[in-house]
């Protein structure tokens, strides 16, 4: 019996690379205008059958309908932030040195041409 291939262990800072980054925003894209589409399918079988609450239940398929694609807009055409402008809360570990401050150096020279 083969066995499915385990993913590799991620060892490296180094970003997903470009088309991994392409296909989360795009499955996250598609996800959501489904969601949008359940709400247009839901707010159909409310008027359809009448329901009680329209007033309240209507709105809020609607507010869905509307929002849901513009945030999934913003969603995909957004990249994850670079690894500098995350934040994080980073202890020194044991065998790292602190940093000293630069020590009082003179100027350097310089040479003038005039």
């Amino acid at each position: 019996m083969k066995r499915k291939a385990a993913r590799p262990i991620l060892i490296t800072d180094a970003d997903r690379s470009q088309a991994e980054q392409l296909r989360s925003r795009q499955v996250r894209y598609v996800l959501m205008m489904s969601i949008r589409g359940v709400c247009l399918l839901v707010a159909a079988i409310l008027v359809g059958v009448k329901a009680p609450l329209l007033w309240l239940w209507l709105p809020l398929c609607l507010l869905g309908m509307v929002l849901i694609p513009w945030v999934a807009v913003i969603l995909a055409n957004d990249r994850p932030p670079k690894e500098q402008h995350r934040f994080r809360h980073r202890e020194p570990e044991a065998d790292e040195t602190p940093r000293q401050a630069l020590t009082d150096a003179p100027p350097p020279k310089t040479i003038d041409a005039d």
